[in-house]
């Protein structure tokens, strides 16, 4: 029988790099915003840390959707 391709190890640091790139796209994407709207590089760079802030609330959110789904979606599953 095969096994799993990658250790758990190697998974979590896959997943933290995931976690960590969402929050970033997320502050990135705050600043170019600010900046498409003309806004001073002080102004970008409060946009970027409020995106980051928001970035990280929405993970925090989508994690502990995750976790519900997936209980949910393992007690309605018939066990074999």
């Amino acid at each position: 029988m095969v096994g799993p391709s990658i250790t758990d190890d190697e998974r979590q640091v896959a997943y933290t790099r995931l976690q960590v790139g969402f929050v970033v796209l997320v502050g990135v994407s705050g600043g170019l915003v600010a900046a498409q709207a003309g806004a001073t590089p002080l102004q970008v760079g409060v946009a970027i840390g409020g995106a980051l802030v928001l970035g990280g609330v929405l993970l925090l959110w989508l994690r502990r959707w995750s976790a519900q789904f997936r209980r949910e979606t393992n007690q309605r599953r018939p066990r074999r």
